[in-house]
This record gives structure tokens, sequence and C-alpha cells, in this order.
């Protein structure tokens, strides 16, 4: 018999080399397919972490949880909060609409809540999903440091400074305060209070509690500067210009 077409006819499965060969392939194939199954969840993890730093430093999407600030802003609506806004310098000016932690402020209790709860809110809150701290809250600043802040003069209205303040941001029907004060802001402090006035619980509520109701600048998450959800709804939070128009305290008050 013919040793060469013995080696011809030989079944080409039986040749190791061919069956290696055949198995690389394989293999390769089976990398590429893995590769191709994890590439979106990779991507999907990908953004996740970038919303999550962007949220973190510099933009959050905050969810409005109740009536306090109506009609400038609605339950469920979306806001942006931007936190460079006062990251190089500069304050919140009187007429901003700010975010902040109430803690040591409005807040004067330990906050317990589930480790995972809170990781899952947190996460929720970094994507505007879910409300964000118990302890976050938005208002308006009437007053910054320094600021004679007043209420009622004979017409009704806060005085900033002894300036009347026309506020057409109040919810309609709403009178300025039916709670009288007298407050000089301390420096470095802020008199906040909501649009709807009587629905929102702000400094006036904690008149007489560490801080005399005022929330210190450095409790300051950002300033909210856009809704953004519902479509309907989008539009800028603009700064009124009867706030922003009140001149700098004159000198120390008694």
């Amino acid at each position: 018999m013919d040793t060469d077409a013995q080696l011809t006819e030989r079944d080409p499965a039986s040749d190791p080399a061919q069956g290696l060969e055949r198995r690389s392939r394989f293999a390769r194939f089976r990398s590429r397919t893995a590769q191709l199954r994890y590439r979106p969840v990779t991507l999907l993890v990908l953004c996740l972490a970038f919303l999550f730093l962007l949220s973190t430093f510099v933009a959050q999407p905050f969810l409005i949880p109740s009536t306090s600030m109506e009609n400038t802003l609605r339950v469920g609506d979306r806001v942006l909060v931007n936190k460079l806004a006062y990251r190089f310098g500069a304050g919140p000016r009187r007429g901003d609409v700010i975010v902040f932690d109430g803690t040591g402020s409005f807040v004067h209790r330990e906050q317990g809540e589930n480790p995972v709860t809170g990781l899952l809110r947190t996460a929720g809150a970094a994507l505007g999903l879910a409300r964000s701290d118990d302890t976050d809250y938005v208002k308006r600043v009437i007053g910054v440091g320094g600021d004679h802040v007043t209420c009622c003069d004979k017409r009704g209205r806060i005085d900033v400074n002894g300036e009347p303040v026309t506020e057409g941001y109040l919810h309609p029907g709403d009178a300025p305060s039916a709670v009288p004060f007298d407050i000089v802001v301390p420096a470095g402090g802020l008199w906040v209070m909501g649009d709807h006035r009587s629905r929102s619980s702000d400094s006036r509520d904690h008149l007489g509690q560490p801080g005399g109701g005022t929330v210190p600048v450095d409790k300051v998450i950002g300033r909210a500067d856009l809704i953004t959800w519902p479509v309907g709804r989008w539009s800028t939070i603009d700064t009124p210009g009867s706030l922003a128009r009140i001149p700098a305290p004159a000198g120390p008050h008694g």
C-alpha cells in the first residue's frame, strides 16, 4: 500500500494540530461573544458613574417634595441645582432659590436610616428620581449676613435694611408673613422663606432655636437655576429685581 496515499486519505479530524486550531478559533469566538454581551452593562455602569460624579460636584437634579415654594416650584417638579454657583467666592444673593442642608438650623435631631435604604435613596436622588435627604430644604433667600429683616410695615410688607420688598413671587392670596419678626442676620448666615408663606416652615419657625432661624452659608448645597421636568414647566428660576436692588446694610444694628 502506498504510504503517501494513506497519509492523504487520513481523517483531518484526527490531526491534533487542526483540532487545536479549531478549539482556539472557538475560544476566540466565545471571548468576542462575551465582550459583546457585557459591553452594554459596562457602558451603563460608566454612564451611571459619570452621572453620579456630575451630580456630586457640578449639578444635581432635585425633586420638589412639598408645596412650600408654590407657585414658583410645584410638587413633583425637578429642578437643576447648580453646585458651582457659590464655589468660587460668590455667596448667595437675596432672591436666590437655594437648596440647603437644614441640619443644625431647621433640624435638631439625629436622622436614623437603614444603610441600604440610604444608599438607594442617595442614588435615586442623584438622578432626580427620588427625593433627597429629609434634612434638605429648598427656600428663597430674603436676607444675607448683616441684613436687618423685619415684618411687617404698615402695608404688610417685609422690610430689608429699611427698604420695603415687593414680592411678586408669593403664592396668590398669601400675606408676606402672619408672624411678625425683627432680626439682624448674622455674618455667614441667611434668612430664608418659602414663596407659599402660609404653607412654608422656614426661618420664621425657628426663631427661638440655635441660630435664630438663619441657615449657615456653608450648609448651602447649591442654587436652583432651572426647572427641567415636567416638560411643560421648563423654565429658568430668576432672581427678582425687587430683592436684588436692596442696598447693603448701613452698619451695625442695636
